[in-house]
């Protein structure tokens, strides 16, 4: 009689573990989903083959975006690590120096950047702002040795004639036509090549040629103003850029912006910024950080990545240079006068490293001023 008392007392236990085997049963996970879940990997950006095996890679680091015209030649790509600045600064500099690279640009803190060339290759490692404790950096490489041209013409080189009219250039979009056309009777700019022949407005100007430009424009704007006038350097001065000796044909320009403040260099400060490289491609950023100083007639504001999104809304902000960041925050505040609606429109790419088109350059120079302070072509072509 005892027994079956205990019996009776267990029964309810051993049913509770029979059904709770049967629950386990029923939630534990389906093998076939288990099976499909193990075989889905969250998607993740993997080093293009095109990207140049010469360029060392920080192992700590995870891809976050990489631009859409990489090629051997050149690219962006965007980089996040848990190590700090100070690491990955390091580790670079020892793998340039170590690998026979010429550092151009030593780091320095004012931009957070460091600049190395190799084989014909400029590589400039870039450091943006801190992401949840992440430090974010980017790898932007390009051939010295490509011209970035979609045509067989050669950028516009150093000359001794003007031209009164836009004659000898053709190919001209019809949103920039007006501009080209004013800035060519002033006289200041010259779409002669070396050859003498009617070249294609889509060729890609070289930096010297728009600082030519620049300066010579600048100057006829203010031609019965000379405290507002850019001085030319003079060949009795230490050269700015040790690839711009006081022999260059270009020496007063390029100096007299250096001089000026205009165009980064030693004398701002920056004594990395040894080389000008007169002849290679001028590319967007480089023309709004040289133009916009001009037009607003002092030095550029601090901005920063958020400000260019919640202005411009630019998709590639991440992609933009420090400097050519704060020129474009001073650009959108010179409202429909601004350089970036002027030349390129409604965008939302700004696409930094592309190229200059002439007609593009000669479209720039069509105004100067800042928040309705100030003069077009058209202006002075009716003062004259």
């Amino acid at each position: 009689m005892y027994r079956y008392f205990i019996l009776s007392l267990l029964f309810p236990f051993i049913t509770a573990c029979s059904n709770i085997d049967g629950l386990e049963d029923r939630f534990s996970p389906n093998p076939e989903l288990t099976d499909k879940q193990e075989n889905i990997t969250p998607s993740a950006l993997e080093i293009p083959q095109d990207f140049p095996k010469i360029i060392p890679q920080y192992s700590n680091s995870q891809l976050q975006e990489i631009s859409d015209n990489l090629s051997d030649k050149q690219g962006l790509i965007r980089w996040s690590s848990s190590d700090s600045l100070e690491q990955i600064n390091k580790f670079y500099q020892e793998q340039f120096k170590s690998n026979t690279w010429e550092i151009t640009q030593p780091f320095n803190n004012e931009d957070n950047t460091l600049i190395a060339e190799k084989e014909g290759l400029e590589v400039k490692l870039s450091f943006l702002a801190a992401n949840n404790g992440n430090t974010d950096y980017t790898i932007n490489y390009q051939s010295l040795n490509a011209s970035n041209s979609s045509t067989t013409e050669e950028p516009v080189t150093s000359s001794q004639t003007k031209n009164n009219d836009s004659k000898n250039i053709n190919n001209i979009p019809q949103s920039l036509t007006s501009y080209v056309k004013d800035i060519s009777q002033l006289g200041t700019i010259n779409f002669n090549n070396s050859e003498n022949k009617t070249i294609d407005g889509n060729t890609i100007i070289n930096r010297r040629t728009y600082a030519r430009w620049l300066v010579e424009t600048y100057n006829k704007f203010h031609e019965n103003n000379s405290a507002k006038q850019l001085r030319l350097g003079v060949n009795t001065s230490q050269p700015a850029f040790s690839d711009v000796s006081t022999n260059d044909p270009d020496f007063a320009i390029i100096q007299g912006l250096a001089e000026a403040g205009i165009i980064p260099s030693r004398l701002t400060g920056n004594s990395s910024a040894s080389l000008f490289r007169p002849d290679t491609p001028l590319n967007r950023e480089d023309l709004l950080t040289w133009k916009v100083p001009l037009d607003t007639g002092k030095g550029l504001p601090k901005a920063s990545l958020d400000n260019i999104k919640e202005t411009w809304g630019f998709q590639d902000t991440t992609q933009i240079d420090t400097k050519a960041i704060r020129a474009l925050y001073a650009d959108f505040q010179n409202g429909e006068q601004s350089n970036v609606r002027r030349i390129f429109g409604y965008t939302t790419l700004f696409q930094p490293k592309k190229g200059v088109t002439l007609a593009e350059a000669a479209a720039s120079l069509w105004y100067f001023g800042y928040q309705g302070d100030g003069l077009s072509a058209q202006d002075v072509l009716s003062i004259n």
